[in-house]
């Protein structure tokens, strides 16, 4: 019974090995040569200006995710007008609400300020 195991036994025991000799290895052989500007913060060939632990604005957040809601369910319109010719009238009344209540929740966004920049 306990030989149908050591497949599973040898796969476990590669799997953690691997990356552990890997990043053994990796620390034996790199040059370690630690100065100030070697560890310093790197943004794109500029020192870096103010705290790394800066705050964003509440509103960066709020944006990013109302992209992420809209553009998923914009997702949804694919698949609609692929069949759409099969769906007929069913499918375009259908459509025309989910689109509404998206229209909704948009105006909704627009009237609270949340798309403002500022």
């Amino acid at each position: 019974m306990l030989v149908s195991y050591v497949p599973i036994i040898i796969f476990l025991v590669v799997a953690i090995s691997l990356p552990v000799v890997g990043l053994a290895a990796g620390r034996l052989l790199r040059p370690f040569n630690p100065f100030k500007e070697k560890l310093m913060p790197y943004e794109c060939g500029v020192d870096p200006e103010g705290d790394a632990r800066e705050r964003y604005s509440v509103r960066y957040y709020i944006i990013a995710i109302l992209f992420v809601v809209f553009d998923v369910e914009t997702i949804f319109l694919f698949p609609w007008a692929v069949l759409y010719r099969k769906l007929a009238l069913f499918g375009f009344i259908e459509m025309l609400i989910f689109i509404l209540i998206l229209m909704v929740g948009y105006i909704y966004i627009w009237k609270k300020g949340a798309l403002e920049w500022v």
